[in-house]
């Protein structure tokens, strides 16, 4: 399959086209759409045969207990990224924002702090403001092209009121994967201070080349007493209008109380969405995600090449994710002179990096996973926008 051939995604109810003129000024009609984490191009084969199958077969009734799905992401889990998941850990959630809510709905009260990492995808805060508990920021440190972690810092930051660590892992926006002296740094930091550390991965099948993405649950064992890990297909396979991730409990007791929460809303995971995850999560859908890998990282290096040629802007070099965080504080200009130019003379809808918190001023973000020469006309653009600095 071509990574390159052009979906035209308008009029079929794409937030990230259809939306975006609504958001951010730029119409779909010849602006790009780089905002919102979802890509572009179809997704895996074996995924859309899986949805033939079922369209096939046309009965879509009550359902009952799915083992293979189950299974398949222990398989996956096992295969990708060297962690040992016993099937009856994994309970479903409607998508990972869900997950994010149940969470906060199981194990914290109203009022409660929430910390997070920032700068850190958007929606970390806007779920804790949604469930009127407090967010906790705390700055991670940049040093050099990358971001690092300040503990002593977060420690300061701290009142003692706080319930839950929100982890973002590979880091989202900054495409950060850490290390496993990292992430047992971050779990001993949850221990000390009494915190669920809730780990969101979903962009760890992502990872370009040279890098190793660790789960939390495989860096810190020890940790499993207080970790749920969030997982799910939808930024790997494009599948997040099927609304389905999973909290992955090795705890008894936070699984049971978990799936007493799900009980209670009478929640159960839609049976396509089953069916299309367990095909992903299969040899075949591995084989694809190589390939996109391999187109991202073309992408990644194109699109790096062109806005890095551009005077007081650059683009920090990437580990994971298909989302570049771009620096414009060498360029002098505001937040809002520098989102005029990209809205207004490049037709492009980013993500504006002071909606990711603290350390998100000057930023913005770039949605890599389109076709290429979406990403070419992009550079191109950028540069026109910009001229005026060469």
């Amino acid at each position: 399959m071509s990574f390159d051939k052009i979906t035209d995604r308008r009029g079929t109810h794409s937030s990230k086209w259809d939306k975006m003129e609504k958001l951010f000024g730029v119409s779909p009609e010849d602006g790009l759409a780089m905002w919102t984490a979802d890509s572009d191009y179809p997704t895996a084969p074996c995924v859309i045969d899986a949805v033939k199958r079922a369209a096939d077969h046309g009965v879509f009734g009550y359902s009952w207990e799915y083992p293979e799905y189950l299974n398949a992401v222990a398989w996956w889990m096992k295969t990708r990224h060297g962690w040992d998941v016993d099937p009856n850990w994994v309970l479903t959630s409607q998508g990972l924002g869900n997950a994010i809510a149940l969470c906060l709905n199981v194990w914290s009260e109203p009022g409660d702090g929430i910390v997070i990492f920032t700068p850190v995808y958007h929606e970390f805060a806007l779920k804790i403001r949604k469930n009127n508990r407090q967010v906790v920021e705390c700055p991670l440190a940049l040093a050099g092209d990358q971001y690092e972690l300040d503990l002593d810092d977060a420690q300061s930051r701290l009142t003692g009121n706080e319930k839950i660590l929100l982890w973002c892992s590979p880091q989202n926006p900054s495409g950060r994967v850490w290390t496993k002296d990292e992430l047992r740094a971050v779990a001993n930091f949850a221990d000390r201070n009494g915190l669920l550390l809730v780990s969101d991965e979903v962009h760890h099948d992502l990872v370009y080349p040279g890098n190793t993405f660790v789960p939390m649950a495989v860096a810190a064992p020890d940790a499993r007493s207080r970790l749920v890990t969030l997982t799910a297909p939808s930024k790997t396979f494009n599948i997040a209008g099927q609304r389905t991730g999973n909290l992955i409990i090795a705890d008894s007791r936070l699984r049971a109380e978990m799936h007493n929460q799900l009980s209670k809303l009478d929640y159960a995971p839609g049976m396509l969405a089953l069916a299309m995850i367990t095909a992903a999560y299969s040899p075949e859908g591995a084989a694809w995600v190589d390939e996109q890998i391999a187109h991202l990282t073309r992408n990644k290096a194109l699109f790096d090449e062109g806005i890095n040629s551009i005077p007081g802007v650059s683009s920090m070099p990437l580990q994971a994710t298909y989302l570049a965080w771009v620096n414009f504080s060498g360029t002098g200009m505001s937040h809002e002179e520098v989102a005029a130019r990209i809205r207004d003379d490049a037709r492009i809808a980013v993500s504006p990096g002071p909606g990711f918190g603290t350390g998100g001023d000057g930023y913005q973000r770039f949605n890599l996973a389109t076709q290429g020469a979406r990403v070419e006309e992009a550079v191109t653009r950028m540069k026109q926008a910009f001229s005026d600095l060469q």
